[in-house]
């Protein structure tokens, strides 16, 4: 197997399983509040990561690492995956899949007005093009997601919107943060301030972890959606002749997920989903890759 097509395969790997975590949302919520369903994955994912440093051998990495690469992933860690998926949860818990999902893939649409905000960079014409598609999109969602079950959340979709927002701080502060740890490493690091931190806000928020059906449910969104894509991502994107390729296949993602909603969840999936979801993925890539061919991509 050539390095290529291992990283076509690791990547195949991670779309295939962040594909199937919105339906594993929803199923989780159903058993477990947000914060246990976050607990439970977020010491799940740490415990995946602990094995891969460990089969790595890259524990010796802690002993070299300074204050501020501590302060570094305790304030990563507080970002992800304590905030972000609290508040993404939290979406999950007030809309149906198909709407909560879409909207939290906007992300690198807000990156790019933060960026503008934080960093004054300034947004390039053409940009707006990509961003009027992507909330255009948004836009679709939204209302014919009335069809559902009645009038939407308003409230949920400010969590969704909230969310995107989050994820964007969260890549802005890996960007600036990085360093020289592996990132394997710096996964391990903020997960385990991340936990830290769920654990003893479990001093405030009540919690019981009973269902046994909720824990497996969120055991499987801390491997299949916080852990194990991670590190399949990170080798296709070591392996990759073709970095672009790679991350290209990350938007294959949301639209299998419509299908293991329909079919977990049982939710009926409209054509509204599957327009908007369309425009969103349409406008992030016409930002990346069709706006200014040769600019910097992100990854997704």
């Amino acid at each position: 197997m050539t390095k290529n097509q291992k990283a076509i395969l690791a990547a195949s790997a991670a779309v295939l399983s962040w594909s199937t975590v919105a339906a594993a949302f929803k199923t989780a919520l159903t058993y477990y509040s947000h914060y246990e369903m976050l607990t439970v994955a977020a010491l799940t994912a740490t415990v995946i990561f602990a094995i891969a440093i460990t089969l790595q051998k890259k524990w010796s990495q802690f002993t070299t690492m300074k204050y501020r690469d501590w302060g570094a992933l305790a304030l990563l860690g507080l970002f992800s995956p304590t905030l972000y998926y609290l508040i993404l949860f939290s979406a999950y818990e007030q809309l149906p899949a198909q709407v909560a999902q879409p909207i939290n893939y906007c992300w690198p649409i807000f990156l790019v007005i933060l960026l503008a905000l934080v960093m004054h960079k300034p947004v390039r014409p053409r940009l707006y093009i990509g961003m009027a598609l992507s909330f255009a999109g948004v836009a679709v969602i939204s209302l014919g997601g009335e069809a559902i079950e009645g009038e939407l959340s308003i409230f949920g979709l400010l969590l969704a919107f909230t969310s995107a927002v989050l994820w964007a701080v969260y890549w802005i502060a890996n960007e600036h943060l990085k360093g020289d740890l592996d990132e394997c490493v710096k996964l391990f690091g903020s997960f385990l301030f991340g936990s830290l931190y769920l654990l003893i806000g479990l001093a405030w928020v009540p919690a019981s972890f009973a269902s046994a059906e909720g824990a497996l449910a969120s055991v499987y969104v801390g491997a299949f959606e916080m852990g194990i894509p991670f590190l399949f991502f990170s080798i296709a994107l070591k392996n990759a002749s073709n970095v672009a390729t790679v991350n290209q296949m990350c938007y294959i993602a949301p639209f299998l997920s419509l299908f293991f909603i329909s079919i977990i969840v049982g939710e009926k999936i409209l054509s509204s989903s599957y327009i908007g979801l369309s425009l969103i993925i349409f406008g992030v890539i016409f930002n990346q890759y069709l706006a200014y061919p040769g600019q910097r991509k992100i990854t997704a």
